[in-house]
């Protein structure tokens, strides 16, 4: 069933503000309140062209702790080249500012936000939240991109996520210009979801860790947008392209079977072989109980970034190689490209520490 969106208001009337082709303001849009009976509001800079054209909306910290894409739409608004040829953005940093304000991925009232839509004015405080963004912020745009991290303790490397078999969807995962795109509509309830099921094609891109800003994760959150948005033709400049494109339909969490103190073997983004080493499990002393391999052909989509680890849990999360992808090959691309993919996946394991393999035999 499709999600029943109010109807538009006019299109000069930006929460209160009269914002006319050409102009850029800054507005507030009252979320709820806060225990002391204050408005909370959320900052958003509206950018219009004096051509008219799409509406898209740029989001980041849902999750409150998630404020990579915060860095990135606030990088954004301060470049002074960054003008629209047409249409309007909507870019908010902040959407989650209750949970952005306690460092915190969930409301106050610990529920996630982003399991809340489309949500209900009589309904939790989530819900009341989630309904106020789709009614103000989705029901006006025809697309939407919104900016995510892994979730605490683990990392990402770059990727961008929807529902491909919408056609406007898979338009704009491509169009974002990053090297994996994984196919799926999202868990019920997700911004994601529910908004492409109202009629506004959207998608999230996940980079990087909670709680921080990585100067190679704004730089991809920042290119993709701007590639969207000249896809749609509403921003001047030449497409930059990825190294190489893969569509992820299936990817599996490797999970340790023993406790202890794991040595990584591989990075964020590296591209491994059926069988290959990605880490071993020891004591703390150094005794090797177990090194896991990779299943198939894959690229490491997502890793823990805590060393230890305890039966069944999460090492690192695996995409599997479309057909005709070689690991080998595809890295020596993202080498000889000097792009930003490589970049990108030498920031990530700086923070980690790797070790060669153990020998066998």
């Amino acid at each position: 069933m499709t999600t029943k969106l109010r109807k538009r208001k006019p299109v000069d009337d930006w929460f209160g503000e009269s914002i006319l082709p050409g102009e850029t303001k800054e507005v507030a849009l009252a979320i709820g309140e806060s225990y002391s009976s204050m408005t909370v509001r959320i900052p958003i800079q509206i950018q219009r062209a004096e051509k008219e054209g799409p509406v898209v909306f740029v989001t980041a910290a849902l999750h409150g702790d998630e404020i990579n894409g915060t860095g990135a739409i606030r990088e954004l608004i301060q470049d002074p080249t960054f003008k629209l040829t047409s249409g309007t953005v909507i870019l908010v940093p902040v959407l989650n500012l209750l949970g952005f304000d306690r460092f915190d991925r969930y409301l106050p009232d610990r529920r996630d936000l982003n399991r809340s839509f489309p949500g209900s004015m009589k309904g939790s405080l989530a819900s009341r939240m989630a309904r106020i963004i789709f009614d103000e912020i989705v029901s006006r745009c025809d697309y939407g991109i919104d900016l995510h991290t892994a979730a605490i303790r683990r990392t990402n490397y770059p990727n961008v996520r929807g529902d491909l078999s919408n056609p406007k969807v898979r338009k704009l995962a491509k169009a974002f210009g990053i090297e994996v795109i994984l196919n799926g509509k999202g868990p019920v309830g997700s911004f994601r979801r529910e908004a492409t099921k109202a009629g506004c094609p959207t998608i999230i891109m996940e980079g990087g860790e909670v709680w921080k800003v990585e100067p190679g994760i704004v730089k991809s959150a920042t290119k993709g947008v701007k590639n969207v948005l000249r896809s749609l033709n509403m921003l001047a400049g030449e497409y930059e392209p990825p190294a190489f494109q893969m569509t992820i339909e299936t990817s599996k969490w490797i999970r340790a079977d023993h406790g202890g103190f794991m040595q990584f073997h591989i990075s964020p983004g590296d591209l491994v072989v059926k069988g290959q080493p990605l880490i071993t499990n020891t004591t703390l002393l150094g005794r090797e109980h177990k090194t896991l391999k990779a299943p198939f052909d894959g690229i490491v989509i997502g890793m823990t970034s805590l060393p230890a680890i305890g039966p069944g849990e999460a090492v690192c999360n695996l995409g599997k190689l479309p057909d005709g992808f070689n690991p080998e090959e595809l890295t020596k691309t993202r080498f000889n490209k000097d792009g930003l993919g490589q970049q990108v996946s030498d920031d990530l394991s700086s923070n980690m520490m790797t070790h060669e393999p153990p020998q066998v035999g």
